[in-house]
C-alpha cells in the first residue's frame, strides 16, 4: 500500500479537508447530548417552554451544519479516491503493456484483468471508505469518551471497560477474516480463467465433446468461491451482533450506575441521558 501512496499526492488537498469535515461533523455531535442535557435539567426541571424551543433551535441548527459537513466530506473524499483508482489503473495499464510474452504467459490474463478491475476498485472502496468512516471512528469513540468524562467521571469508567472490549472484537474478526479474503481472491483468479479458456477455446470443447466436462469443472470452482465467500460472510456478520451485545451490556451497567449517582445526588438525570447518548 505504502507504494500506492504516491498516486494519492495530486489529491493531498482532498484527502486532508475530507478527514477535517468530518472532525467538523463529529463535533457537532459530540455537543447534542450536552444540549439534550441541559433541556432536561433546566428547560423540563423548571417548565421553562421558551428555554426548550431556544435549545431545540439549536439542536436543528446543529444537524444541518452537520449535515452540510458530511457532504462536504463525502464530496472530498470521492474526488480523491476516484481519482486516486483512475490513476493506478492508468500507471497498472501501462506496466502490463511493458511487460513481455513470457510475463503475461505467466501471470496469465484473468489475473490481470482482476487486478485491473476488481482489485483497483476495492482500492477505491477502501481509500473512500478510509476518509470518510475510518478516520471518522477515533474521532467518535475518543470524543465520546472525553466528553462522558467530563460529564461524570465514575460513571464513566464504564467506557474505559466497553471501548477496549469493542476493539478487541473488531480487531479478533479482521483478523480472521483477512487470510479467508486473501483465498477468496485466488479462487475468483482461478475462476476467471477457466471463463477465459472456455470463451477462447468454444471450439475446441465442442469438436472434442468436453461441454459436460467443462461444466462440471466450472461448477466446480465456482461452488468453492461461493462457499469460501459464504464463510468469510459468517464470520464477518458475526461483528454487528457481538458489538450490539457488548454495547447494550455497557449501557445496562451505566444505567444501574447513573441511576445510584443520582439517587445519591453527584449527577443529575440530563448527565445519565448524555453519558447513555455517549
Amino acid at each position: 500500500m505504502s507504494k500506492l501512496l504516491k498516486y494519492l499526492k495530486k489529491y493531498k488537498i482532498e484527502s486532508i479537508l475530507a478527514p477535517f469535515f468530518k472532525l467538523i461533523e463529529v463535533a457537532f455531535e459530540l455537543i447534542v447530548p450536552l444540549i439534550v442535557s441541559t433541556i432536561i435539567d433546566i428547560g423540563i426541571e423548571n417548565g421553562d417552554k421558551v428555554y426548550i424551543i431556544k435549545r431545540c433551535l439549536l439542536l436543528s441548527l446543529f444537524g444541518i451544519l452537520g449535515l452540510c459537513s458530511t457532504l462536504v466530506a463525502q464530496y472530498f473524499s470521492a474526488k480523491a479516491s476516484v481519482g486516486f483508482a483512475t490513476d493506478i489503473r492508468h500507471a497498472l495499464f501501462q506496466h502490463i503493456g511493458k511487460l513481455s510474452y513470457s510475463q503475461l504467459d505467466s501471470l496469465g490474463a484473468p489475473t490481470l484483468i482482476t487486478r485491473l478491475t476488481g482489485d483497483i476498485n476495492q482500492v477505491q472502496t477502501g481509500t473512500n471508505l478510509t476518509l470518510r468512516l475510518v478516520l471518522r471512528s477515533p474521532f467518535v469513540v475518543f470524543g465520546a469518551v472525553i466528553m462522558a468524562f467530563t460529564v461524570d467521571a465514575k460513571s464513566s469508567l464504564v467506557f474505559v471497560v466497553a471501548v477496549p472490549a469493542l476493539a478487541a472484537v473488531v480487531f479478533a474478526i479482521m483478523l480472521v477474516c483477512i487470510p479467508m479474503y486473501r483465498k477468496v481472491q485466488q479462487k475468483l483468479d482461478g475462476l476467471l480463467s477457466k471463463t477465459r479458456e472456455n470463451l477462447l477455446g468454444t471450439r475446441v470443447v465442442r469438436a472434442f465433446c468436453k461441454e459436460e466436462e467443462e461444466i462440471a469443472d466450472f461448477d466446480a470452482k465456482n461452488n468453492a468461491l461461493t462457499e469460501m465467500q459464504t464463510a468469510v460472510g459468517r464470520i464477518s456478520a458475526f461483528m454487528n451482533p457481538a458489538t450490539f451485545v457488548l454495547i447494550n451490556l455497557a449501557i445496562i451497567a451505566l444505567i444501574y450506575v447513573g441511576a445510584i449517582r443520582v439517587d445519591s445526588g453527584a449527577i443529575s438525570r440530563g448527565a445519565v441521558v448524555a453519558l447513555y447518548n455517549y
